[in-house]
């Protein structure tokens, strides 16, 4: 499976969620397809990979474990709560996702 195939199951499978929605098409977020949740991004797909927000020591253990690689979006040193999931596995990337919906959700109610 192809990164694209799989990060379109995640949003088919979250896109009915409370405040979901994929990004808006012509406003590409960190250039990247993403997934929002109240307007905010918590899952994307950036560079083949999938990435997600998370609290900073999860993304610390998945870096630290060998499953994830630091996100910096381009602009040099790594951001603490975004982590990048390159390994395509549509049951891991959708319970990430899942993950940091329930990370993000709250935080913009």
């Amino acid at each position: 499976m192809d990164p694209e195939e799989c990060f379109a199951g995640v949003v088919a499978a979250l896109r009915d969620r409370p405040g979901v929605a994929p990004s808006d098409p012509t406003r590409r977020a960190f250039g990247a397809d993403a997934l929002t949740v109240h307007g905010s991004i918590f899952a994307m797909l950036r560079d083949a990979a999938l990435v997600v927000k998370l609290p900073a020591p999860r993304v610390s253990a998945l870096i630290a474990a060998g499953d994830g690689a630091p996100f910096g979006a381009g602009r040099g040193r790594p951001m603490k709560e975004w982590v990048a999931v390159p390994a395509v596995d549509p049951e891991r990337w959708l319970a990430l996702a899942e993950e940091a919906w329930a990370f993000v959700g709250p935080r913009q109610e």
